[in-house]
């Protein structure tokens, strides 16, 4: 079977017309490479080169030989190319899914320092609940998820990069916004509002405050933080939200008073999720990194 050595050897002899130059542009002896092209005339049934002492020509039978082995390596090259920008993370489009109490934080923090590190990374976005984005992973239509736990994953790898707490958050000047923690015996006193059923951060905040499901909402049934945080303006009652959220929800509202829950934390992993025989690893590293990176500095 011919070889893409020995097609690397013909041209090598075609640049220079000398095989002793040829071979040692090659790194290998001019025994190596004469019995390299022989085999190779062998198999074409062509001999591509004249050659004696004194010169070497390349035969008419030969030139059309070597102008198809120049198109074979510049595919070869090609190939080789492919698979080295595929081993460069983010290089090939990735879909990610985020959850809502996640992505309106984090993504504003992660594009630009993916846009300074991987200008030319394609990630795309999908914001859903926890349990539909499990499944969307599970089944392939998305290349991993971020996720908080505790939830359940079975069957898929849960790789953790962030925890954090959770801060209560009420009007300045109400019962016990002049501390600089609460407890959860505190906080069951207040008019707790959470997310509405099928919002993991609302099973995750009763959890951490050791609350029954029906200590919170009085009715009400949010589907974002920001409509949360809108509520407690309006003195409808008070909010838990995760530290992530703190810069963007409470800065702006110089009202509003966000104390530390008094429990053991951390109240909520972050995670990346994904299958486990997934290929791009490297880009689920990146992307970790500039995950890790960004809640940092924020």
């Amino acid at each position: 079977m011919i070889s893409t050595k020995q097609l690397l050897y013909a041209l090598a002899v075609e640049k220079t017309l000398h095989f002793k130059k040829a071979a040692e542009n090659c790194h290998i002896s001019q025994s190596a490479l004469s019995t390299a092209l022989n085999e190779l005339e062998k198999q074409l049934g062509v001999q591509i080169f004249e050659r004696d002492n004194k010169k070497v020509l390349v035969t008419p039978q030969g030139a059309d030989v070597l102008q198809r082995a120049r198109s074979i390596m510049v595919q070869v090259n090609e190939l080789q190319t492919i698979a080295e920008n595929q081993q460069q993370p983010l290089s090939y489009p990735i879909t990610v899914g985020v959850i809502p109490t996640i992505a309106p934080f984090l993504l504003p923090e992660v594009f630009p320092l993916l846009s300074t590190q991987y200008p030319h990374a394609q990630l795309n976005i999908v914001e859903e609940q926890s349990h539909v984005l499990v499944d969307m992973v599970r089944r392939g239509e998305i290349d991993t998820a971020i996720l908080a736990m505790p939830f359940p994953c079975d069957g898929l790898l849960t790789l953790e990069f962030w925890q954090e707490d959770f801060y209560w958050v009420a009007l300045k000047g109400d019962k016990y916004t002049d501390q600089q923690e609460i407890s959860s015996n505190e906080l069951a006193q207040s008019h707790l509002m959470l997310l509405k059923e099928g919002h993991c951060l609302k099973d995750h905040a009763l959890t951490a405050c050791k609350l029954p499901t029906q200590t919170a909402n009085h009715g009400f049934g949010a589907t974002s933080l920001n409509t949360l945080i809108q509520m407690v303006k309006g003195r409808i009652g008070t909010t838990l939200i995760p530290q992530m959220a703190l810069k963007q929800l409470t800065q702006q509202n110089q009202s509003l008073s966000a104390i530390h829950l008094q429990e053991p934390g951390p109240h909520r992993r972050i995670v990346f999720v994904i299958r486990p025989n997934y290929t791009r690893m490297n880009s689920i590293d990146a992307l970790m990194a500039l995950c890790k990176k960004a809640l940092e500095d924020s």
